[in-house]
């Protein structure tokens, strides 16, 4: 089944007091390319979503956007260094002996002192947590493939329409070329007896003449090759694996194929036809970019 590398999908999951939105959208590229931008505490986390991404997808560039917001499940616990709250006291009031200065402090103000009192998220197990992410992720995935999916199948019957197109025109390329030995036989005899009236026609020579003629624009290998090349663009748009590169080579081929039966008939309705075959070839190649 035929995908388009343009897709985008977003999934949101929750748990471990934390709110998990991911987004992931994928455009063309020659090749598989991901990005992954998320908070830096989770960084270890990113060679996961990578090898998530690369299940389902093997050509493109994805942008995987994660966002990790706090819920209020999350409880932040407060921990008081009782060491250095004592500390604290006993310095101050051997000070205020030392100074006589009358002692007055307060828990409060005791409490306000450097790293009596610090207020600390719970630590959180990136392995659990990483079931949240997935889930998130997977649902994000499944939409941008969903996406993907659609578009490629539209791809696909376009494509499919215009193969059949041009295998219309290499038949009618090909029945063309079967009578123009004829058309070059009488060519030449017209041409002949223009500027020999009064000669007769040798008509073994002229023969010759003829078949030099019809092998240096004989194109029957070109046809057979462009056929075979447009059958196995259909097969190729009946597979379930990505296509996009095997369709781009066969366009090559094809492309190469027609260039080469322009190049050799003199024919004008051959001719019309392979400008037609290049048009129609050219839509199929901007296509094609578009397929995974």
């Amino acid at each position: 089944m035929p995908y388009s590398m343009t897709g985008y999908g977003r999934g949101q999951s929750q748990g471990y007091g934390k709110r998990v939105t991911v987004e992931i959208k994928s455009v063309n590229h020659r090749f598989l390319e991901i990005s992954v931008k998320l908070p830096r505490q989770y960084n270890p986390l990113e060679e996961k979503i990578k090898n998530l991404v690369k299940q389902p997808v093997s050509r493109g560039r994805v942008d995987v956007y994660i966002n990790i917001e706090e819920t209020d499940e999350n409880k932040r616990s407060v921990k008081v260094d009782k060491d250095l709250a004592i500390a604290y006291y006993n310095s101050l009031k051997e000070l205020g002996e030392l100074l006589q200065i009358p002692q007055n402090i307060s828990l409060y103000e005791l409490c306000q002192l450097p790293d009596v009192i610090k207020v600390e998220e719970n630590e959180l197990d990136l392995e659990l947590f990483w079931q949240v992410v997935e889930e998130a992720a997977g649902m994000a995935l499944e939409g941008m493939m969903a996406m993907r999916q659609t578009e490629g199948l539209q791809l696909a019957e376009d494509l499919r329409r215009r193969q059949t197109t041009i295998m219309d025109f290499v038949e009618t390329i090909e029945g063309r070329s079967a009578v123009m030995t004829e058309v070059y036989r009488q060519r030449l005899q017209e041409r002949f007896l223009e500027l020999h009236t009064d000669i007769a026609v040798d008509e073994q020579r002229l023969a010759m003449e003829i078949a030099i003629l019809t092998d240096r624009s004989a194109i029957t290998e070109e046809l057979v090759r462009m056929k075979s090349h447009l059958n196995q663009l259909a097969h190729t748009l009946e597979s379930t694996e990505p296509i996009g590169r095997k369709l781009d080579f066969l366009v090559q081929e094809l492309h190469r194929e027609i260039n080469t039966i322009g190049s050799k008939s003199g024919d004008l309705e051959i001719s019309q036809k392979v400008v037609e075959v290049k048009s129609e070839l050219e839509k199929i190649r901007e296509q094609v970019q578009n397929l995974e």
